[in-house]
């Protein structure tokens, strides 16, 4: 194992874990994002009739929420109240929130699995709550269905699309890797569309929550790697236990 591709941009920050992960077992991450996200623009989220001052709570499922709702409050001028309170489907997530506004444990609340039915029924104890869901252009309904079930008040809004970060054909020429990690279902797929004639052989897959997961072996993959666990909880402790087990 000597070259990894994790399909996420490199991390800004030096104390990356992934730079420990390259010092200790002697591999090379390279970072490689199979799409890129934009945001809606305001006029484009006005469009949808959603004021973000209805509602007391915000649910976000990844960081790409977290960045769309702030940067669209700040657009359109809008001051997110203290009071607001969050609800994460990961401790990461919920700490990323750190980046807009001060983080307090009364009001950020999170899973520890990275599934939105395990959040639910922390969401459930505040069903006094008006939720909103910040989601992607490419979504099914299985959110609101469950929250629906439980009779919560919510409603559904898309902040930003993904859209595809091609390879040149410099970089299809050189697609080597020993793994290839993805985290969500759209990288998965843009893996397909670059690389039609894909084969896996000795190539290890390695899948960020369970869509991912499942998508990987839809597309008839074997997957070598997943998270989260119980015991690894991050993408990167799991690769890092990976390398242990199999160095």
């Amino acid at each position: 194992m000597k070259k990894i591709m994790i399909s996420q941009p490199k991390p800004s920050s030096n104390k990356s874990p992934y730079f420990d992960i390259e010092k200790e077992y002697g591999v090379k991450c390279i970072f490689r994002p199979f799409f890129k996200v934009e945001g809606f623009t305001a006029k484009e989220f006005r469009q949808q009739k959603i004021n973000l001052l209805d509602y007391t709570a915000v649910v976000f499922t990844s960081r790409h929420a977290i960045d769309n709702y702030f940067n669209l409050a700040k657009e359109m001028r809008i001051t997110i109240p203290e009071d607001m309170k969050y609800f994460c489907v990961l401790e990461t997530i919920a700490l990323y929130i750190q980046k807009y506004v001060q983080y307090r444990k009364r009001k950020v609340f999170f899973s520890n699995t990275g599934k939105i039915n395990d959040l639910i029924p922390l969401m459930v104890k505040h069903k006094n709550e008006k939720y909103l869901v910040p989601m992607s252009d490419v979504h099914n309904d299985d959110v609101k269905n469950m929250l629906n079930e439980k009779k919560l008040h919510h409603a559904e809004c898309v902040m930003y699309r993904t859209v595809s970060n091609d390879f040149d054909d410099e970089e299809k020429k050189n697609f080597d890797f020993d793994m290839l990690v993805f985290f969500s279902p759209t990288g998965v797929k843009a893996l397909k569309s670059n690389f039609p004639d894909f084969k896996q052989g000795n190539v290890k897959i390695g899948a960020f929550g369970p869509a991912t997961a499942k998508t990987v072996t839809d597309e008839g993959w074997r997957l070598d790697l997943q998270a989260p666990t119980k015991e690894c909880p991050s993408m990167t402790s799991a690769l890092k236990a990976y390398l242990k087990e199999n160095k």
